[in-house]
C-alpha cells in the first residue's frame, strides 16, 4: 500500500505549508480534473481522477510511494474520507481540511448556519432532500449534475423558498445567484457545490440554539407529543366539526406512521392539525388536507405555535389528492374507505386510517389487503380519570370512548 496518503481539502485559496509540502512530495495525485490542472502537481507524479472513487481507492492501496488525494473543502464532511477509510482498502490517512463548501455558501449569504439542515442529493436522494426543504426553513443541499437547483425547485413547486445557488465555489468561475424558487428552473446551471434553500427564518439577532442542525427554540413551544387537545387552537370548539383524534390515538397513529426527516406525510381530514403538527415535530414534511379554508387557517396557526411548517390543501373528495406530491405515509383521519382507496393508489409505504364502524374497519382492511399491505388494527377504548372528589371516595372515570384504527405496513 502507499507509504503515506494525505487527503487535502482545497477551497480555491493558497495551500497551507503542510498541504503544499505533501503535494510536492507526491508520486500519485488523485483529484478532479480542474484541481489537477490548477494545483502544482509534480510532473513525475501519476494522476488519476475521482469519478470512480472506489476504483481510485483500490489504485491508492496498490501504489508504492506517497499519495495525495485532493477534494473540495472539508473532505470529512460528505466527502471522500468515509469511502477511503473503508476497511477493505486498508488505507491510513492524514486529513488536511479547508473550509467546507457549506460553510463557504452560508458565508457568501452572510447567514449563521448552526440551525441549518445539511442534506445530500447524491445517490438518488433528491426527493428526500426536497422533503427536508419542505419541512425546514434553512437547508443546504449538496447537489449533483442530474439533481441540481432546477430539479430541486420543480419538486418544491408551491412552496415559497429563496434559493442561493453557489456555482464553482472557490474557483475563479465562482458565481452566487439569489432567486425565488419559481425562477430557478428558468436558468441553466453549472454543477454547483451547494444550494441554500431558505424559507421564513428567525431574525439573525434571535437567541442561538445549542444543538447544531436543530431550529431555534420557539417561544411557547410545548415539550412532548400526543398533547391534550386543548393544546391546539380550535380543537373540539365547534361540535358540528369532526372531533380531533384523542391523544392516545395520535400516539399509536404516529408509531405506525413512523415519520422521519426526508419523509412526506399526508394527513387527510386533518381537523385542527394535531396529528399533522406532531408528525412535523418528528422532522417529516407534512401536507394537511381539510375541507374548509377556515380549518386550514387553524392548522397553519397551530403549526406556527409549535414552530413547524405544514402545507395545507383545501378539499373534500379523493380528487384533491391528485395535485399533492408523492407521500411516504398517509393518515386518513376522516374520509372513510373511499379516501383510503384513493390513497393506496398513490402507493405510500404506510397508511393509517380511522374507521367509524366495524363495517368500515372491515372494508378498509380489505382495501389495504388488496393493495398488498400487511394490515392490522386496534379498537382503542378509553375513559378520562376524574379528580378525586372531596371526602376521599377514590378516583372515578368519566364517560368512555372508543376509536377504531386500521393500518397497513410493508410486507416483511
Amino acid at each position: 500500500m502507499a507509504d503515506r496518503i494525505t487527503v487535502i481539502g482545497w477551497d480555491g485559496t493558497p495551500l497551507t505549508q503542510a498541504a503544499a509540502g505533501a503535494l510536492a512530495a507526491a508520486t500519485l495525485v488523485a483529484g478532479a480534473g480542474y484541481q489537477l490542472a490548477a494545483l502544482p502537481v509534480p510532473e513525475r507524479a501519476e494522476r488519476i481522477g475521482l469519478a470512480d472513487l472506489r476504483a481510485a481507492a483500490r489504485r491508492l492501496a496498490d501504489h508504492r510511494g506517497t499519495a495525495v488525494v485532493v477534494a473540495e473543502g472539508d473532505p470529512g464532511f460528505f466527502g471522500v474520507v468515509r469511502t477511503l477509510r473503508s476497511p477493505e482498502y486498508g488505507l491510513e490517512l492524514e486529513v488536511l481540511p479547508a473550509v467546507s463548501s457549506v460553510a463557504a455558501a452560508f458565508a457568501r449569504a452572510g447567514m449563521p448556519w448552526e440551525d441549518a439542515q445539511v442534506v445530500s442529493a447524491h445517490g438518488g436522494r433528491l426527493r428526500r432532500a426536497a422533503n427536508v426543504c419542505r419541512a425546514h426553513p434553512k437547508v443546504a443541499v449538496l447537489t449533483t449534475a442530474d439533481a441540481g437547483p432546477s430539479e430541486l425547485a420543480l419538486m418544491l413547486r408551491g412552496v415559497p423558498r429563496t434559493f442561493v445557488v453557489c456555482e464553482a465555489l472557490g474557483t475563479p468561475e465562482e458565481d452566487v445567484t439569489v432567486l425565488t424558487s419559481e425562477r430557478v428552473p428558468d436558468h441553466d446551471w453549472r454543477d454547483p457545490s451547494v444550494v441554500l434553500v431558505i424559507g421564513n427564518v428567525p431574525p439573525a439577532e434571535a437567541a442561538a440554539g445549542w444543538l447544531a442542525g436543530k431550529p431555534l427554540d420557539h417561544p411557547g413551544q410545548q415539550r412532548g407529543w400526543a398533547l391534550p387537545n386543548r393544546a391546539y387552537a380550535g380543537a373540539d370548539a365547534d361540535t358540528r366539526r369532526p372531533r380531533a383524534l384523542p391523544p392516545h390515538v395520535r400516539a399509536l397513529a404516529l408509531a405506525r406512521l413512523a415519520p422521519t426527516p426526508g419523509d412526506l406525510l399526508w394527513t387527510v381530514g386533518a381537523g385542527d392539525g394535531a396529528l399533522a403538527v406532531e408528525a412535523a415535530r418528528f422532522g417529516a414534511a407534512v401536507v394537511a388536507v381539510e375541507a374548509e379554508p377556515a380549518d386550514c387557517v387553524r392548522i397553519t396557526a397551530n403549526a406556527r405555535k409549535a414552530g413547524v411548517e405544514i402545507e395545507t390543501a383545501t378539499g373534500t373528495g379523493p380528487d384533491v389528492l391528485g395535485a399533492l406530491p408523492e407521500p411516504d405515509a398517509v393518515a386518513v383521519e376522516h374520509g372513510g374507505p373511499a379516501m383510503v382507496r384513493a390513497v393506496v393508489a398513490r402507493k405510500p409505504e404506510r397508511v393509517v386510517a380511522v374507521a367509524r364502524s366495524l363495517a368500515e374497519a372491515g372494508e378498509t382492511r380489505q382495501i389495504l389487503d388488496a393493495a398488498g399491505y400487511r394490515t392490522d388494527g386496534l379498537l382503542l377504548q378509553s375513559a378520562p380519570l376524574r379528580a378525586e372528589p372531596a371526602g376521599g371516595a377514590g378516583p372515578s372515570f368519566g364517560r368512555g370512548d372508543y376509536t377504531l384504527l386500521i393500518w397497513g405496513e410493508p410486507q416483511d
